[in-house]
């Protein structure tokens, strides 16, 4: 009886062999094993790669908000308005020209965004300046040459003291004003604006889901730092571009 088990147990053996191994064979020369194995090895490098968060709108009682309409006179001279700016997307900052401390950052940093888009006619900056009693069209001018400002849509500008006021302060919500203390005498936030085509504020959510608002331009773009939200805030404000571009 033992010889007649064995004798069943190599029958099947053989028949598996016979029937089976030559399709795992097929299949492996059609790359069918390999190719499903690539293609999952693709999905799992895809579903743990990090997802940059959305740019989201920001939402004040339920509605979002636009960016305040502006006309000003840029370093050329010329009445530049939002409606300059219509389908395309722009940062906003407010600087001075004559400031110690944090404009010098701020504006290399947007150098640096200048750079990214330095061919792309949907982009632009607005900056306004705080002291318009000294920077005038011919300071503005010499600024930007100073600073390699040269993107067609880049406006450096000026106007009237009291509406330039009202737009950072209680339009745009970032502070700026006269300080006889302050470095420079201005004080001012050195956040950066971030507008879409449409002319709404944008913005991504932090890492704990709340919305950034606006971007700190008055940190110095650091690449080498890697998950540090508070050092890459210029890396964070070019993707953000791209995506509303």
């Amino acid at each position: 009886m033992k010889n007649y088990s064995y004798v069943g147990v190599s029958l099947v053996i053989l028949v598996f062999g016979i029937i089976f191994i030559p399709k795992i064979i097929d299949r492996i020369n059609d790359n069918e094993v390999t190719s499903s194995d690539r293609l999952n090895k693709k999905q799992n490098k895809v579903s743990s790669e990090k997802v940059a968060p959305a740019v989201g709108y920001l939402e004040i009682n339920g509605e979002r908000k636009k960016a305040p309409d502006f006309e000003f006179v840029n370093q050329d001279g010329d009445t530049i308005s939002n409606e300059d700016y219509k389908g395309k997307v722009y940062v906003v900052e407010f600087f001075f020209t004559t400031c110690p401390t944090i404009c010098p950052i701020m504006n290399k940093n947007l150098v640096e965004v200048q750079k990214e888009f330095s061919n792309n006619e949907d982009f632009g900056i607005a900056s306004v300046s705080i002291d318009p009693g000294h920077d005038t069209p011919e300071v503005l001018s010499n600024y930007a040459e100073k600073y390699g400002i040269d993107h067609p849509n880049w406006n450096l500008l000026t106007g009237d003291k009291e509406r330039i006021y009202n737009l950072a302060n209680k339009e745009f919500g970032i502070y700026a004003g006269e300080e006889k203390s302050a470095p420079g005498g201005f004080a001012h936030q050195g956040m950066f604006v971030l507008v879409d085509k449409e002319g709404y504020i944008r913005s991504r959510d932090d890492k704990f889901g709340n919305p950034l608002i606006y971007y700190r331009g008055y940190i110095e773009r650091n690449k080498s730092v890697a998950d540090n939200e508070e050092q890459q805030q210029i890396d964070i404000l070019i993707e953000d571009i791209k995506k509303l571009l």
